[in-house]
């Protein structure tokens, strides 16, 4: 669990570096994620790492926990932020990212963790942590225009993108065509990261942080230079959904 743990940490102090200096105003501006603003988007991450955790120290407690918030509420139900300033509300992000991953390295990677969905393996779970982190990131850092530069930690989030294929067209109770397709994407190292059959005749090519970005839902295809070969890899890519909930689409950015 080191490796990814090491990669989540890094991933939250990547994020912590556009938050910690901004004004409390900055906090309070609406991201492109309609709805939320710098602090919402803190805020969720701070919900869902103390869900994670309890879910990793205490299952049957997280159950029950669950339970009680699918009757009657959201994630708010496990952690209260109300009338916190954006620095208090870093310091408690600070505080529970860091009990989260000491929870993740208590465990090994094919545990299996509780969650609102499915059960997931630590390692799984530790990953999608990462893939919301970097997602939602990238939200604050476009409204508080500061860079998000791209890593070559992105391979986790291309990797979920290329498996929630099947998803893509199950949250959308859409028939899955099948088939392959060939993902090819260029790391921000210039490493070149390869996903599915080397003769398919559908394939995706291009930057991994497109692809990433397409796949949380954070581009539109058609602003990214992600090149697609035959019909199952345009489909796929007009309604990639790396992340569970409700079928949405991307914003205009």
């Amino acid at each position: 669990m080191d490796a990814i743990c090491d990669d989540l940490h890094a991933e939250h102090a990547a994020l912590d570096a556009v938050v910690a200096n901004i004004s409390e105003e900055m906090w309070t501006t609406t991201t492109p994620a309609e709805g939320w603003d710098v602090k919402d988007t803190i805020v969720h991450l701070i919900q869902a790492d103390v869900a994670a955790r309890l879910a990793v120290d205490d299952p049957e407690a997280f159950v029950e926990a669950k339970a009680k918030m699918m009757s009657g509420g959201g994630l708010e139900f496990f952690a209260s932020t109300n009338g916190r300033t954006g620095a208090e509300i870093l310091a408690l992000w600070r505080d529970e990212r860091a009990k989260m991953l000491a929870a993740f390295r208590s465990r090994g990677p094919k545990e299996r963790i509780p969650w609102f969905g499915p059960d997931m393996s630590t390692l799984s779970f530790a990953t999608a942590r990462l893939m919301e982190t970097w997602s939602h990131g990238q939200d604050i850092a476009d409204t508080v225009d500061m860079p998000w530069p791209a890593t070559d930690r992105l391979k986790h989030v291309c990797h979920i993108g290329v498996t929630t294929r099947g998803w893509s067209y199950m949250v959308r109770g859409q028939e899955f065509p099948g088939g392959d397709v060939r993902v090819e994407l260029t790391a921000p190292s210039g490493e070149v990261w390869t996903w599915g059959p080397e003769d398919a005749a559908d394939r995706i090519t291009g930057s991994a942080e497109e692809f990433a970005l397409v796949a949380t839902q954070r581009r539109q295809p058609s602003s990214t230079a992600l090149v697609t070969e035959g019909p199952l890899a345009t489909e796929w890519l007009s309604i990639a959904q790396a992340f569970a909930g409700e079928p949405t689409l991307p914003d205009g950015r």
